[in-house]
């Protein structure tokens, strides 16, 4: 008799000056008001915009130390990139792993509330 599957999970630890970023989805809706279908939106975009997941690390001497970030890019920040930048991660279409060089911006996130 066969075992049933195993359940994995996966962590991605990039590789020298790159970073993990999740795709941050747009709305459904275009400027003008239309629908737009899935995938639609990105296509007519020139760049994505995404969160910074996972960065590359300088190998930790300490287990419990998670490692210097040498990447140069912030974990959890917000960046741009082109829309073809990067290798999609197979099982998370969400997912791409970039080459730094390939970030174009850092985008800071402000309430407007905050703004004078």
């Amino acid at each position: 008799m066969l075992d049933p599957p195993k359940r994995v999970i996966r962590h991605i630890q990039p590789i020298g000056p790159r970073v993990l970023v999740r795709v941050r989805k747009g709305g459904d809706v275009h400027e003008s008001g239309l629908y737009l279908p899935a995938g639609a939106k990105e296509s007519m975009a020139d760049a994505l915009y995404g969160e910074v997941v996972e960065v590359a690390r300088a190998q930790a001497e300490d287990e419990e130390d998670l490692g210097t970030n040498v990447s140069g890019v912030p974990h959890g920040a917000f960046v741009l990139f082109e829309k073809n930048a990067g290798v999609r991660v197979p099982w998370d279409e969400e997912l791409r792993l970039i080459a730094v060089k390939q970030i174009l911006a850092t985008v800071e996130e402000v309430a407007m509330e905050d703004t004078h």
